[in-house]
């Protein structure tokens, strides 16, 4: 029998080994530039094209490399910034396996052109499929030009899966994010599509975070800074008030590398325990320093996980001193017992002198039990007496709730006993109305009686499943309504938001939404869907409408077309806490009850919970014979 086993083509094995690096644009968007940090530049330019599918260049002024350098790059394990495995434990650079260049040209059309300063001839070399295709000198400027084409040019079920240009771009972005903001002392620049997105110049990271996100951010922000002999960290995290539904604020970076720690979450998290709204998550940018020798960052080829020596104090400390921030700055509610300024000058202005106590005065011959006198003599009347319950919130007509005036439960009375028989009070004819009546409980449910016995909506349930099947259906037949609005508003978006608003813009517009593109990352609001009002804050609608999407696109997978349905319904149905007339309930039900699904709200629960009559009476120790 013949041998089986054999040596896999250095082709082929760096495919493979593509696979683990390049997942997509962005993984070789991460690579390039992470290489030329490690070349010491201080202005890298990212330029994309076909959301990085059809190229990929990045651009700096780092050292550039020989004409050997630049041919030996494009081997596997070929690296200049580890010599021995001990070196493994002491790096401070980004990259040190030696497999991104090696994989990228596997995979993709590469064109690189560099040149060292004290050089006065560069190198252009071509490669395609891992084979050099050419390799010339040429007068270039310093530094180095990497051009990516045609990514999985050779490998068309990988290029298949990409989705689609806004999405890529959304996780390019993600990508060129992190990494300034891990190195707000270098300019960097994104073009996508001839169209500059970002154009950030050296400057301090709490005006990278602004420049980043937008300027309504810088009011947000909260120092974090502690040092200690395990690790230093510093940063910033966000007040509570401004955390959102969605994740993608949060930012670690250990030792000026973006690592992914689901145990260093929750002890940011932690931290905010008691003072942040449920199912929301605040931005942080947080850096940790520590002692490369106690931390292991050979774990998976994108090296975004971290082992650690002691874990455990890390949690400690980071939990501490997002804490002590917290406090530090008034977020969480604290008593200053050093504070000179005294309670009485926080009210008033006048001197401790001048201040009078004030003085009580009653009338000692007040009884409550009199009646026929007037509130005035001391006792109270039945005019007061009414005036105060309507105040009170006590209804004048309540006694009209025990009427019965439907033949069917006077039948069903009927089969009570005679000593636990209720009375019926007849209504008079000129009151009597076909309208049916519902009652509002806590402004949060309605109250509908029925032949068995009565029905409890939760009315924001309720609406929230109207409105859905009803954008739907909008999306379906792109019947959506819209109402102009009297004065246009503007919403600024960060740049990924720009990029999702742009994949779900023909969307948004079906639903009634008219925007219009005003800039870089703006948009300008035209109408609103006509269902929404009159009284709403357009871009309060808008923002919320995009973190929902987001939110159910990470959770729950859905149909682009359903997750808009649903996102906008929960914006725009009736919230808990709103009052609602007799007709608006009855409106409500009629709507509920012709959907497809009336019982079930959105998300799985129900929307309606009957009790019967059987079950009250059980509940009063009695039965129905």
């Amino acid at each position: 029998m013949t041998d089986i086993i054999q040596l896999l083509p250095d082709s082929v094995a760096n495919q493979i080994a593509a696979g683990e690096v390049v997942q997509r644009p962005a993984s070789a968007v991460k690579e390039l530039m992470e290489n030329a940090i490690d070349a010491g530049a201080d202005k890298i330019k990212l330029i994309v094209k076909d959301a990085g599918k059809s190229l990929i260049q990045v651009i700096d002024n780092g050292c550039g490399m020989s004409v050997t350098d630049a041919r030996l790059c494009f081997e596997r394990h070929a690296t200049s910034k580890i010599r021995k495995a001990e070196d493994l434990f002491a790096i401070r650079t980004m990259g040190f396996r030696g497999e991104a260049m090696a994989s990228i040209a596997a995979i993709a059309q590469v064109e690189l052109k560099t040149r060292r300063v004290e050089d006065e001839l560069g190198t252009i070399i071509e490669i395609e499929g891992s084979k050099v295709i050419d390799q010339h000198p040429e007068a270039l400027p310093a530094g180095t030009s990497i051009s990516v084409k045609n990514l999985f040019f050779n490998i068309p079920a990988r290029r298949n899966f990409l989705k689609s240009n806004p999405v890529e771009m959304r996780h390019i972005i993600d990508e060129f994010q992190r990494i300034a903001l891990a190195h707000s002392d270098i300019f960097f620049s994104l073009h996508s599509d001839g169209n500059e997105l970002f154009h950030l110049p050296a400057e301090t990271l709490k005006q990278r975070i602004v420049h980043l996100f937008g300027n309504n951010y810088n009011q947000r922000l909260v120092p974090v800074e502690e040092d200690t002999t395990i690790i230093n960290i510093h940063g910033f995290i966000s007040k509570p008030e401004f955390a959102k539904k969605t994740r993608g604020e949060q930012f670690f970076f250990v030792n000026n590398r973006f690592v992914k720690d689901p145990y260093l979450n929750h002890a940011v998290m932690n931290a905010y325990d008691d003072i942040l709204p449920s199912d929301t998550y605040p931005l942080y940018v947080l850096f940790i320093d520590i002692d490369p020798a106690k931390i292991d960052i050979n774990v998976h080829p994108t090296k975004t996980e971290i082992k650690y020596e002691d874990d455990k104090a890390i949690y400690a400390i980071l939990r501490s001193a997002v804490k002590r921030s917290l406090g530090r700055y008034n977020i969480t509610p604290s008593l200053d017992f050093n504070q000179e300024t005294s309670f009485a000058n926080l009210i008033t202005d006048k001197p401790l002198e001048e201040i009078q106590a004030p003085t009580i005065s009653f009338n000692p011959n007040f009884n409550p039990f009199e009646e026929g006198k007037s509130p005035s003599s001391g006792t109270r009347s039945s005019a007061y007496a009414e005036g105060l319950e309507r105040k009170a919130g006590i209804p004048q007509n309540w006694d009209t709730l025990y009427k019965i005036t439907n033949q069917e439960e006077t039948e069903q009375l009927s089969l009570l006993p005679e000593k636990e028989s209720i009375a019926v009070v007849e209504t008079p004819a000129n009151e009597r109305t076909n309208t049916k009546q519902f009652f509002q409980l806590h402004q949060r449910f309605i109250v509908s009686q029925i032949h068995s016995g009565f029905m409890l909506i939760d009315q924001q349930a309720a609406h929230e499943r109207i409105l859905f099947e009803q954008y739907k259906e909008q999306l379906e037949n792109n019947q959506g309504s819209s109402q102009q609005s009297l004065f246009p508003q503007t919403i600024e978006l960060s740049a990924a938001d720009f990029a999702l608003m742009e994949d779900i813009l023909q969307e948004i517009q079906t639903l009634g939404f008219q925007l219009r593109p005003f800039g870089k990352t703006t948009y300008i609001i035209d109408g609103i869907p006509a269902d929404l009002g009159t009284n709403v804050n357009e871009t309060k609608i808008l923002e919320q409408l995009l973190e929902d999407f987001k939110n159910n696109s990470d959770n729950l997978k859905l149909d682009k077309r359903e997750n808009l349905a649903r996102s906008l319904a929960k914006n725009a149905s009736i919230k808990a806490g709103v009052a609602l007339d007799n007709e608006e309930m009855a409106e409500l039900i009629d709507k509920l009850f012709a959907t497809e699904s009336p019982s079930i709200s959105l998300y799985g629960k129900p929307t309606i919970v009957t009790i019967t009559l059987q079950e009250l009476m059980e509940r009063f120790g009695k039965n129905i014979r």
